[in-house]
């Protein structure tokens, strides 16, 4: 306790990071506060009517989660940082089949503003179609409580400007996060989203369990058991984010005047997730199409293929989520990491892999490896983003279940682990001791969330 306060005063006596922190605070007191924000129009039997729809529906519920509850309350900020996330995405992809883009990738710091710049504008478009798309939802939903009127176009219009200035404004605080606060300010609004649902859903848990409450199953006792196993799969998911390989790598002596440069081993760390959270957000894009076939998961009148699809619960629903989710982990990965260029590099920089001829073979090497750990780690994966449906089957909440397992956990902990390792690196260059009393915290590596 007395390492964790000295710890404190230290992180407050450096400036510029008391300064970093203040600045992220206040940015993340503005999002929240603009997540309550409702849109002109919307009165609160609106509000209660599209919050019962959101809790029984998977695909919105997730929506609502990575919007912070802007998306159940109608709010300015209901779109959230997803469109830009998806955009991020796109471009991501072009980079690695676009030969234009592969250029502009390779151009440092100029060619990442332009790549900036198109992610911008694809948000913009991707906002001009989800708008409408969310109000005529909007509208459908709670009409039946006969509390909307029919919106006409002139208000679908600048509803959606509005909505699409909320996403925009976002995305400008997660920008501003980054350069004059700490972390990743784009995966920090994610997280800030998806810690200010869990206050609501842990409170709701205790009470469910408390003895007396309807559906009261198993009393404090499994309230426990809840929490300990919440940490177990948290901490699971920490190893998961961590987990690496590590590939020794020798680089010849080289003479230079009266300096010797190189002869020193090195390092090459594979991950074993390498891929990150991507194969889950593939999967579930794909997985969302049957729950929206059903009528945004209202499968009552469905088919036999589409309600078995349709049920986020249910046994073929989860079985093909996990294989996808393997499926895509190895995909993503292949084109994510290149050992080919990986051996090049080695080659032209005088490294090699002990044992192993440098070149094609050192190439292979490295492939088989990859291919080894990534098994693994894809399986690891795919258990991490089902247990949400066995806590479900357990009978636990659907709102609390969700911090079990999933991309809100993965991203959750990969953020916090670079929080802190940014946190660390600032103790560090001013000669202080860092978060942990041994070793380093390791972050993701990879800079965002998604």
């Amino acid at each position: 306790m007395m390492r964790f306060v000295e710890t404190l005063k230290n992180i407050w006596t450096i400036d510029e990071l008391r300064k970093r922190i203040l600045v992220t605070l206040l940015l993340v007191l503005v999002y929240r506060l603009g997540c309550y924000v409702v849109l002109p129009g919307i009165s609160p039997a609106d509000l209660d009517a599209l919050s019962k729809f959101t809790n029984k529906s998977g695909l919105m519920q997730l929506l609502d989660m990575f919007s912070g509850g802007a998306f159940s309350q109608a709010s300015i900020f209901a779109l959230g940082i997803m469109p830009y996330i998806t955009a991020s995405i796109v471009i991501q992809l072009l980079g690695m089949v676009l030969p234009s883009f592969q250029k502009m990738m390779r151009e440092g710091e100029s060619g990442r503003q332009k790549l900036n710049q198109y992610t911008r504008y694809l948000t913009v478009l991707i906002l001009i179609l989800q708008g409408p798309a969310y109000l005529i939802n909007l509208q459908v939903q709670v009409s039946a409580a006969g509390a909307v009127s029919a919106m006409g176009p002139w208000t679908v219009a600048y509803l959606t400007v509005i909505l699409a200035a909320g996403s925009m404004f976002i995305m400008w605080l997660g920008e501003r996060i980054t350069d004059r606060g700490i972390g990743n300010g784009i995966s920090f609004i994610i997280l800030v989203g998806i810690i200010a649902r869990l206050p609501q859903a842990l409170f709701y848990e205790f009470t469910s369990r408390m003895p007396g409450s309807t559906g009261s199953q198993g009393g404090l006792v499994m309230f426990v058991v809840e929490l300990i196993l919440l940490f177990a799969v948290t901490v699971g998911a920490v190893l998961l984010v961590q987990g690496t390989r590590k590939v020794p790598v020798q680089y010849a002596k080289r003479i230079v005047g009266n300096r010797q440069y190189g002869g020193a081993r090195q390092y090459i760390p594979l991950k074993v997730n390498a891929a990150g959270v991507m194969p889950i957000i593939f999967a579930q894009a794909i997985m969302f199409i049957p729950i929206t076939l059903a009528g945004f998961g209202s499968n009552d009148n469905a088919g036999g293929f589409i309600a078995a699809f349709s049920d986020i619960n249910g046994f073929w629903y989860n079985l093909v989520y996990f294989l996808m989710i393997v499926a895509f982990t190895y995909f993503y990965t292949a084109i994510t990491v290149r050992p080919t260029q990986m051996a090049e590099d080695m080659k032209r920089n005088n490294g090699f892999i002990p044992g192993v001829k440098p070149g094609k073979k050192t190439a292979e090497y490295l492939d088989s490896i990859m291919s080894r750990i990534t098994l693994p780690g894809s399986m690891f994966l795919g258990i991490v983003a089902i247990l949400p449906a066995f806590a479900r089957f357990f009978g636990i909440s659907q709102n609390f279940a969700q911090f079990f397992g999933g991309t809100s956990l993965l991203i959750l902990v990969g953020v916090v682990l670079d929080t802190l390792q940014q946190i660390e690196s600032h103790l560090m260059m001013h000669h202080y001791d860092g978060l942990m009393k041994e070793g380093k915290i390791k972050g993701r590596t990879t800079g965002s969330a998604y």
